[in-house]
This record gives structure tokens, C-alpha cells and sequence, in this order.
């Protein structure tokens, strides 16, 4: 399909990528690599007035290790999560869960922030920046927040972003030598998830277990992250996967099929 028609302006800055979001209210969209939102314009899902393009806003695109963080900016693209050393050291789950997506062409345009902000209940990285507990940093007009990973989604393509923020960077614990894993299923290998889940073990003990596709929104599998606490084996934990989520009937999978493949992955993660 045709996207419905739109006014294009490409931002400088992030202090003026701001300024024409408040400029155009609600009817203008930001565009960074453009893998998650062209799509749903062309349809007819997303219909903005205006599109502001963030695309070669480069102070937005690095990894660093901030003392016991890793901070990524906001249009680093999946292919540097992959490769990228501070990455693969210190975070290696939001590695595996970037390595994953689409083929080297999504890889190379899409970025974290555009994805993370797309919103979409079955993103990949959305699971692992819930399991790592990141926390993500918005920019606007009353100045900067920071809008913890669990808080973020709240419905099927929502946010909590206000229309006139701007998602700049994301925040992780360090998690180096900690145990961790990604697991998904799709269709075909350029889908998106039928279902996923990313495990990151915590210091003393704990382990963090996140679902996408199991939802309106990435959840964290809450139950079997009490049971694992509880001291329940993880063969056991793993039947638990789907208390507590809503996953979706559609053509993609039935609801109890997403149940069972929720179980099974959940069980190859924990196993890893």
C-alpha cells in the first residue's frame, strides 16, 4: 500500500527534533531507521502529518560503560548491539536478543530506541531490556526523566512517552559473567515472534525471566521468576510460563498454542 500523504523535516539536533515535535503536536511522528514505523504507515496503521527525522543524529548513537551501567544512545543500530564489545561483555543478553532480528539489512537501519519506542508486543529487544531492568531516558520540553523498563509499555504499539519526548538513551545494569539467554520462535526467520523470552540471572541468586507475544505489552513472567526464587526447579518453574499473561488468538498462533510455546521456551532458556 501508499502511505497516506505527510510533511518530511529532517532535525539537526536534538534540541530542535524537540522543538518541531511541539511545533506539530500529536500529528508529527519521529523517524529513525524507519524498519518499524514506514511499514505501519504504508498500512495505513500510523498516518502521521509530519514526519521529523532523526536519522543522522549521531550524538545519539554510541555504547558506554558507565560505572556499573551501560548506557546506549537511543539510535544505536541492532548491528552495533551485536558486535559491540562493552555489549558483548557487559550486557551479552541484549547481544543475543539484537543478533536475532530481521536479516543484516534491519540489522544495519533499524535502532534500539525506534524499535523500544515502536512499542510492539513481540519486539525482541524489548524483552531484554525488561529482563536486564533497563531503564529508558526521554527528553522534552520540561526536561529529562527516566521512565524504568517495566513502566515503559503499556499497551499494544503504546508508550509512556508524551508526544513531545524523545527517547535518547537506554540504561542497563552491568551484567557481566552472569548467566543469561534468548530464545524465540517464529514463522519464518524474518518474522516477528510468535513468542520469545529472555532470562538474565541477578547476583544472589535471582533470575529475571521477560515474554514477548504473550501480551498486549512485553511482560515479565512474573510467577516463574517467584518460583525460581522459591527454590522450585527450574523443569518445574518453567509450566508457570503463562500465568498471568493474555497472549493473543489470532491467524498468527491460537492463545493456548502461545501458552505452550511460552512453557517450552521458557524451559530451553532456563536450561542454558
Amino acid at each position: 500500500m501508499i502511505p497516506a500523504g505527510f510533511s518530511y523535516v529532517r532535525a539537526g539536533s536534538v534540541q530542535e527534533a524537540l522543538a518541531e515535535l511541539s511545533r506539530h503536536g500529536g500529528a508529527a511522528r519521529l523517524l529513525a531507521g524507519g524498519h518499524s514505523l514506514l511499514p505501519a504507515m504504508k498500512l495505513r496503521r500510523a498516518e502521521p502529518g509530519v514526519l521529523v527525522d532523526i536519522g543522522r543524529l549521531r550524538e545519539l548513537s554510541y555504547v558506554r560503560l558507565d560505572g556499573d551501567q551501560v548506557a546506549v544512545g537511543a539510535l544505536t543500530s541492532h548491528r552495533t548491539l551485536e558486535r559491540d564489545p562493552v555489549v558483548a561483555e557487559q550486557v551479552p543478553l541484549l547481544a543475543a536478543a539484537a543478533r536475532r532480528i530481521g536479516d543484516p539489512q534491519v540489522r544495519n537501519r533499524g535502532t534500539i530506541g525506534g524499535s523500544l519506542a515502536h512499542a510492539d508486543p513481540a519486539a525482541d529487544l524489548a524483552a531484554a531490556v525488561l529482563a536486564l531492568d533497563g531503564v529508558l531516558v526521554a527528553h522534552g520540553p520540561s526536561g529529562v526523566r527516566e521512565i524504568p523498563a517495566g513502566e515503559f509499555f503499556t499497551g499494544p504499539r503504546q508508550s509512556a512517552l508524551a508526544a513531545d519526548e524523545l527517547l535518547t538513551e537506554i540504561r542497563l545494569p552491568a551484567a557481566a559473567g552472569l548467566a543469561h539467554a534468548f530464545e524465540k520462535f517464529s514463522r519464518r526467520a524474518l518474522d516477528w515472534a510468535v513468542v520469545g523470552v529472555a532470562v538474565q540471572s541477578r547476583p544472589g541468586g535471582r533470575t529475571a525471566v521477560a515474554l514477548i507475544g504473550m501480551g498486549p505489552t512485553p511482560l515479565r513472567a512474573v510467577a516463574v521468576e517467584e518460583a525460581l526464587a522459591a527454590g522450585t526447579p527450574a523443569a518445574e518453574a518453567r509450566s508457570l510460563a503463562a500465568r498471568g499473561c493474555e497472549p493473543p488468538d489470532n491467524a498468527v498462533a491460537s492463545s493456548s498454542y502461545r501458552a505452550h510455546l511460552a512453557e517450552v521456551l521458557v524451559g530451553r532458556a532456563l536450561a542454558l
